[in-house]
């Protein structure tokens, strides 16, 4: 879904639920509401491949605001500090330098990371101090597109968990200067791009992607008929019946990663290694 600046993640769930008049109907990855841009929404059996694109990295385009810093570390928080900023461009690329590849990333008090089985946003709203236990992230791009004082505008690519917001913030703290996100757009998850996506409230069946992109990056396997009605019914089959031609030669990924399961072009299931079998974990077809 193209998801515009406004709504939550969940209340663009909502519509296509109500579009399609299913209720199975998910997200891969919040955006803020004031945040824009590709929000992956699973539907029906196609929510039960999840969280095999939960590693996908995300790719961004954004706006930080030097010399001011927020309680939600964005725009739409309320202002804890103005400093005067004289940050030059070779100061800002230097800064950026430190967060390229990796590193710490403290999660904004205003977000969905549990403190002792709470939501972080709940505390925060209550008045607590809060503050969040850092993560690792990763960080594989990072560049500055424009930069006219007090905005740099900004694209990144990062892996799973990354807080953009807290990102804004760090690079602010570096720079001696504070800052914030003040926008931000989602271009790409995975394979998936910004440019293909639909409106919420354009949704239709007919739109809807095959759940097999979820899984193509996992090695393959083609499953013969007798295979298939094992599979569809949750019994595992052998590892390696059919030659090996039937991996695909691009497939790659250690050999006890999950394997999916084909019957020509329809996604099957997802299984896992065990020894000589493979146990489907996730069945998506129909009987």
């Amino acid at each position: 879904m193209a998801k515009p600046a406004g709504p939550t993640s969940h209340d663009v769930v909502d519509i296509v639920r109500r579009a399609l008049g299913e209720q199975r109907v998910g997200h891969l990855g919040t955006l803020d509401p004031f945040a824009e841009g590709l929000l992956i929404v699973v539907v029906g059996r196609a929510t039960r491949l999840a969280a095999f694109a939960a590693g996908w990295t995300k790719a961004y385009e954004g706006v930080i605001r030097l010399g001011v810093t927020t309680d939600t570390d964005d725009a739409t928080g309320a202002v804890l500090k103005t400093e005067a900023m004289d940050v030059t461009a070779q100061q800002l690329g230097a800064a950026l330098t430190q967060f390229r590849g990796g590193y710490e990333q403290r999660p904004p008090a205003y977000s969905a990371v549990k403190i002792a089985g709470e939501r972080a946003y709940r505390r925060a709203r209550r008045g607590e101090v809060v503050a969040p236990a850092a993560r690792r992230v990763e960080i594989d791009e990072l560049e500055v597109v424009a930069y006219a004082a007090p905005d740099v505008r900004f694209r990144a690519t990062v892996g799973g968990g990354t807080y953009l917001r807290s990102l804004a913030r760090d690079v602010g703290a570096a720079l001696g200067c504070g800052a914030h996100l003040v926008a931000l757009r989602r271009t790409s998850v995975g394979p998936l791009r910004l440019e293909e996506a639909v409106a919420p409230e354009t949704v239709t069946s007919a739109v809807l992607r095959d759940p097999s992109v979820l899984v193509a990056h996992l090695r393959r396997r083609d499953v013969d008929p007798a295979e298939r009605d094992a599979v569809v019914h949750g019994r595992p089959i052998k590892r390696d019946p059919v030659p090996a031609e039937s991996f695909r030669a691009e497939s790659f990924g250690d050999t006890r990663d999950p394997v999916a399961l084909f019957a020509g072009a329809e996604l099957l299931a997802v299984a896992d290694v065990d020894g000589d079998a493979l146990k489907p974990r996730v069945v998506v077809a129909e009987p």
